[in-house]
């Protein structure tokens, strides 16, 4: 009897590291960062948002007077992600429903149609991590001799993107490296 309790306090603690992966997975991860290039506005801003609109962010609005633009987009949930949650919830619910046969004989295998309550997991994942997401840019300063300065407020992988793929070619660089930073 004492392995079973054992057991079972190991499944659910299996359930609350599900519960917690999936809050992790689908968590809003928008970062603001600085950035500055030593090039000019008029290079730089048209070369962001083309790119912006090619990786199908969509423009928004602009505001000349706060010089800022913004982009709305669909952010998508990873559909391997879904079946490998979906995969997870079932072995993990199948296990608790093992344990219960065990502890609780007289249910028979009933409680091994827990195991239906796996798919939930990808759901729920898809649910929550499909969402509109905004891009923000905003001049702060330009200056021919020390060039722009962007505040960008953006999902963290779309900097992560930005900085990799635009940061040569425009010479971005900020304080911020999100490279070496934490999830």
């Amino acid at each position: 009897m004492a392995t079973t309790g054992s057991t079972l306090l190991l499944t659910l603690l299996l359930a609350v590291g599900l519960v917690f992966f999936l809050r992790a997975a689908s968590k809003d991860r928008t970062t603001t960062v600085e950035v500055r290039s030593s090039k000019p506005p008029l290079e730089v801003l048209p070369s962001l948002s083309d790119w912006l609109q090619q990786r199908g962010w969509q423009a928004e609005a602009s505001d000349p007077d706060r010089r800022s633009l913004r982009f709305r987009g669909q952010v998508r949930s990873s559909p391997w992600l879904a079946v490998l949650l979906s995969v997870l919830g079932g072995l993990g619910a199948g296990c608790l429903g093992l344990v219960l046969r065990q502890l609780l004989p007289q249910l028979a295998w009933w409680p091994l149609l827990l195991i239906g309550l796996g798919p939930l997991a990808g759901l729920l994942y898809r649910r929550r991590a499909s969402r509109d997401e905004t891009v923000e840019l905003r001049l702060l300063s330009h200056d021919l001799a020390t060039g722009s300065a962007l505040r960008l407020r953006a999902h963290r992988d779309e900097l992560i993107a930005l900085e990799l793929e635009l940061g040569p070619s425009l010479g971005l660089f900020s304080d911020t490296n999100l490279l070496s930073s934490p999830i």
